[in-house]
Formats: structure tokens, sequence, C-alpha cells
């Protein structure tokens, strides 16, 4: 299609894919862009972004439009908790979703509204509608049924909910939605920025914020987001319609800016806490007595890399995502490219819809050239605060979180790993305790974003406000024995016990053993992780170390690109 002159909509346009999208549109004088988003405040501030960057632009090139294109035009701003809370529109909202999609259901959708009232001759989705359908999370809602079952208890408010979280269904009319929208507005092309769900890892997939690995409910994001090509592509195969495409990222989606500065989770800033008492475990852990902790009314505060909708990233965090096995990394304006490309007519390689199976964007050349600028970016911004960016419990799961911070605390005992090597596990346990005591910069944080620190006694405690391992799951305490103690070690405590300093030492070794194992003359692209990939493996990396277990001791690297 002739981009010169036409109008498009980018859902999704505040971003971190949405505007690299806008960006590179611009170079082709569209001459109308409007740029959607959640909120008010996002859309207003992406529009007065451009206008700004793109002072010889007539103002209302680009138009800001807000609200979730998931409801009706009324609800669009109201937060879908509130909609659900209301018996009355909680139940209109099921019946949105279940009902036949008649004139009338489908006149007062957002979605529909938007496309047209500005008929565009183009929409680029960046919305990622995986998430927003399978986060929404039925299985929670399923387990609560079946509480009120067995309670011979069940409500109608219950069954509701349960309805309006049925994943296919929302799909399926949105779908439906979207097909007749860019119909009724004549519009020429509809393209989708999808995902694969897993950052193109597979079932092994070693981040996720759950217990299982892989959860169900991130293997229902993946399970949607299949679902929604395979939709695509019957829209595509439907004729009198808009060509129809999907570009499919596979890949780390980075970044957007790196900086020092308050950390939040979730939209809210975590606070600095302490904990000088040590607890001892009794027969239960409860979740709610926080008696102890210290409260320094402070926001947690480090360097990150802010990688868009994904949150933010500590320099560990993003070095072990990141890494050769991992997810790897694909930047903004390469998938931007690839978009405007094929929106122009272009033949990337890069359409899913074309072969569903050769096309995901994996990892490039860019993402892995930048990465290192990125790293030493964010090494400097360490250094002129004088922190250490390990772990925010962002990229998940607290298991990653937990292994960096433990090799962090190994590097603060001695920076190469041959004298860390040197040492037996019950000096190692030691020296870590110590660090734990003296370094109270370092145990606030590691105690602030939500990890349990187990002392070298395998009885005493440090824990903050709140704690991401075990998980609640509603319950005011569990019961504590040495199983449940070695998963919960296992899956985000800090363990300072011998044992697991002496797992450590074990790895330190594995590593070093398979660099000898490789000719010091060799110099071709044979191995990926060979000494130079260590640095001559003469100081303890979080990332590396982290990503390395992960890859070879959990099985979760990748094997396709």
């Amino acid at each position: 299609m002739t981009l010169k002159g036409s109008t498009v909509v980018v859902l999704g346009g505040w971003g971190l894919v949405g505007s690299a999208i806008v960006h590179k549109l611009l170079k082709h004088q569209p001459r109308r862009i409007v740029l959607t988003s959640l909120r008010e405040q996002e859309a207003q501030s992406v529009v007065e972004k451009f206008r700004s960057e793109y002072p010889e632009l007539p103002a209302d090139t680009f138009v800001p439009w807000w609200g979730n294109i998931f409801s009706r035009t009324e609800w669009k701003d109201t937060p879908r908790d509130v909609i659900l809370a209301n018996p009355e529109t909680r139940l209109a909202f099921v019946r949105d979703i279940v009902d036949d999609l008649s004139d009338e259901v489908l006149k007062r959708q957002a979605l529909y509204d938007l496309i047209m009232q500005y008929k565009p001759d183009a929409v680029i989705d960046c919305v990622n509608t995986a998430t927003a359908i399978a986060y929404q999370d039925v299985y929670s809602t399923s387990r609560s049924i079946l509480r009120d079952l067995e309670q011979s208890s069940l409500e109608d408010e219950s069954v509701e909910r349960l309805l309006a979280s049925l994943y296919i269904p929302q799909l399926v009319r949105h779908i439906q939605i979207v097909q007749r929208a860019v119909g009724d507005a004549s519009s020429s092309m509809y393209l989708k920025v999808g995902t694969s769900g897993t950052g193109g890892m597979g079932l092994n997939i070693p981040y996720t914020h759950s217990e299982e690995k892989p959860s169900r409910v991130l293997l229902s994001k993946s399970a949607i987001a299949g679902a929604q090509s395979m939709l695509l592509f019957l829209m595509a195969r439907t004729p009198g319609g808009a060509i129809i495409k999907e570009v499919k990222p596979s890949a780390a989606i980075a970044w957007k800016s790196i900086q020092y500065g308050q950390i939040y989770r979730k939209g809210k800033a975590l606070e600095r806490v302490d904990m000088n008492e040590a607890r001892s475990l009794q027969s239960e852990f409860r979740f709610a007595d926080t008696s102890g902790v210290e409260h320094s009314g402070n926001p947690l505060e480090s360097v990150y890399i802010d990688t868009g909708e994904n949150g933010v990233f500590s320099r560990a965090e993003f070095e072990a995502v990141s890494s050769i096995g991992q997810m790897e990394l694909v930047t903004p304006e390469e998938i931007a490219h690839v978009v405007v490309m094929e929106l122009m007519g272009g033949n990337t390689g890069k359409e899913i819809i074309q072969g569903l199976d050769a096309t995901v964007m994996g990892p490039t050349y860019r993402g892995g050239a930048l990465r290192q600028r990125a790293l030493d970016q964010l090494h400097k911004l360490e250094a002129e605060h004088g922190v250490h960016s390990i772990a925010f419990e962002m990229l998940g799961p607290p298991r990653l979180t937990k292994l960096l911070y433990e090799a962090h605390i190994l590097g603060c005992i001695a920076s190469d790993p041959k004298e860390l090597m040197a040492m037996s596990a019950e000096d190692l346990s030691a020296k870590a305790q110590e660090q734990i005591r003296a370094n109270d910069s370092l145990r606030q944080t590691i105690l602030s974003v939500g990890l349990v620190i187990l002392l070298a006694n395998g009885r005493d405690y440090l824990r903050g406000e709140h704690v991401l391992i075990p998980l609640q799951k509603g319950a005011e305490s569990l019961a504590v024995d040495p199983e449940t103690l070695d998963k919960w070690c296992h899956d985000g405590w800090v363990d300072l016990r011998s044992p697991n300093m002496h797992a450590w030492i074990k790895r330190l070794h594995t590593i070093q053993q398979s660099l000898q194992s490789i000719d010091a003359s060799e110099t071709g692209s044979r191995y990926e992780f060979d000494l130079r990939y260590w640095d001559g493996f003469t100081q303890v990396d979080e990332g590396k170390l982290a990503a390395f277990i992960l890859h070879h001791e959990e099985r979760g690297g990748r094997i396709k690109r």
C-alpha cells in the first residue's frame, strides 16, 4: 500500500515497538497517525513527544486515543475489576463475549468505534493480546469455584467471573470485531505484531512467575498467541477483506532507556527494608508476620534498563536473559523496519501468515552487537552511582534472582573464581554470612525485592515486608520441614548453607574443566562459551553464571533462532 497521505491507527502506539514503528512510518509521509494506549496520560504523552520531535509536521498529524480495546466504548476507561465488581455490568460484559455478534453488540465496542471513527488505511496492532487475555488467569478463577462447590456455597458471581475469564471466547470475539471493523472501514491492511509467548524459548523456559516451569498461565499465553495467528491466517484467506499480516518477534525486545532511579514493580515503588535480628524457623512460616522488618521509608534505587511493556531489568537480569542460549535480543527498530516493509508490500521473509513455522523473528546481529553497548553503559552507571544492579525480580522466576544474588555474594568474597574454588564449602558459607551481615546495602536490596535469606545454620533467616517464595495462595501460614525448606531455597531463597556453597564450587569447577577441554589454539566459530566468552575466567560474572546454570543444569537453553 501507499503510505504517503494515508491514515494509520497504531494500537499500542505508546509502547516500545509501537513508537519505533511510528518513527519508521514518518519517513513515508502519512497524513495522520492515531496512537492509542490504555491510559490517557500515556496516549497524550506519546503524542506530545512526537509533536515536539517533528515540529515541522502539522499538529494533527498525531492523534491520541486511549482506553481498553477489549470492552465497550462506555467502559473503555473503567478498570476491568470495577466492571466485574458490579453485577449488572459483569453480566453485560459476559454477554458481549458469548452472545452472537449482532450489529448492536458490534457497534458498542470500543475497538469498532475507534476504527470506524478514523477509517484508517492501515491498522498496526502492537497490543499484546495474548498477555491481556491469558493473564486474566482462568485457573485461579476455576480453583475458587471448585472450593465453592466443595463447600456447597457456589454463587452466581463466581460463575460469571469464570465466564468473563474464558480465553478462547474472548479471543474469537476480538478477531470477529477486528474483521468487521477493518472491513466496514475499508481499511487496506491489518498488521499484527504478535508474540511467541516465551521469547523464542521452549517449554523449558526458565523465566516464569510461578512455581511451575513453565506455568499454565504462560502456556496459555503461548496458546492464545498461536490461536490468534491461526485466526489471522484464516482472515488472510477470506476474500473481500483487508490484507492480513503478522510479524512475530521471538526474542527479548529491548530497549527504551538506561537510567538510574527508583525501581517500580507493577506501578508501585519498592521500598528499601531491612531486618537486623534473624528470626528462627518454627513449625510454620507465616506470611503476615513481618515483625522485625524495618521500614526505611526510602525507595529502592538502582541502575536499570527499561524494556517498555516488560518492565525494568537490572544489569545482571538483562545480561542473563539476553545471553546466548537464553531469550537473546531483538531491537524494536528492527521489528519496525520489518513492519513498514511489509506494510508497503515488501517481502521480508519475516511475515508469519506466509509461513507460520519459518518466519518467526529471532535474535539479530544488531541486537547482539548493541547488547555489549548496553552492558557497557549499565556497568558505567553502576560505577558512577556506587551500586550493583543485580536483580529486581521482574524478569522471573525468583530462582533466577536468587542465583544472581548468590553469585554476587561469591564475587564479594573473592573476585577470582579460582580463589573461591580453593575454599571449603564451610568457609564459603561463613564468609557469605559475614557479607550479608556487614554489607547493609546488599542485604537490604535482597530483602526489599522479596527474597528470604537463609543463614548458614539453616534455621535462622532474614526477610522483608513481602516474600516471593513460598507463594502464599491465600494461606496464613505454611508448615516447614527439611524437604519444604530445601524446595524454598531452590526456588528463591538466598541459601547460605554449606551444601549450597558446595554446589557453587562444583559449578565453577565444571566451567573451568569445560574451558580446559577447548584447544587454546582454536580461533574458529565452533565454541560459544570459550575462554574469551568468560573473559579469561578471572572474575565472577553474575549474569553469565546464572545463564550457565539455567542453560546447562536446568536445560533452559534455546535450540532455534
